[in-house]
């Protein structure tokens, strides 16, 4: 019985440091995107400090790797949830959205940071700088807002609003 435990335990460890040579591509763009939101939405520093250390990491094309990234699985599942967020909101392209697109993420970001589902608290558990206040918030959500009423100045309501 000991002689297949550590039979078993052999092929983990070399399954475990076999992996290790697999990596996912790396989500750090060369340049900044011209379509990145604040070519679109003016944002004040401290509106663009937070999206930076709250949401780009998961939802642009510049993420700031943590040391365990470097530890497969732990990298793949890492990739796995950047993939994810840019599917659902990619700051970084954000420009490239049609404008009803861009009001209904603008939206979504309200809701979501509005009820305290973002950021992850499984990101903000091992990323403290990134856990939003209420204060923090509260100014994130009034940009928000102010970016969706100008919206409605700029364009006909119809045109941002789906049809029910």
């Amino acid at each position: 019985m000991k002689k297949i435990i550590k039979i078993v335990l052999l092929l983990l460890a070399g399954v475990l440091v076999l992996i290790q040579f697999f990596r996912p591509p790396r989500n750090i763009a060369g340049t900044a995107s011209p379509h990145d939101i604040s070519m679109v939405i003016p944002a004040p520093p401290d509106i663009h400090a937070m999206l930076r250390t709250s949401c780009y990491d998961c939802h642009s094309s510049t993420t700031r790797y943590p040391w365990y990234a470097e530890v497969q699985p732990v990298g793949w599942w890492l990739n796995s949830h950047i993939q994810e967020g840019k599917r659902e909101l990619n700051f970084s392209e954000f420009g490239s959205y049609r404008p009803r697109r861009q009001y209904r993420k603008l939206e979504e970001i309200a809701e979501m940071v509005g009820e305290g589902e973002m950021p992850l608290p499984s990101y903000t558990l091992v990323h403290r700088d990134a856990k939003l206040t209420q204060e923090q918030r509260d100014k994130l959500l009034a940009w928000v807002n102010a970016a969706r009423d100008s919206m409605k100045r700029k364009f006909p309501p119809d045109s941002l609003e789906r049809r029910r």
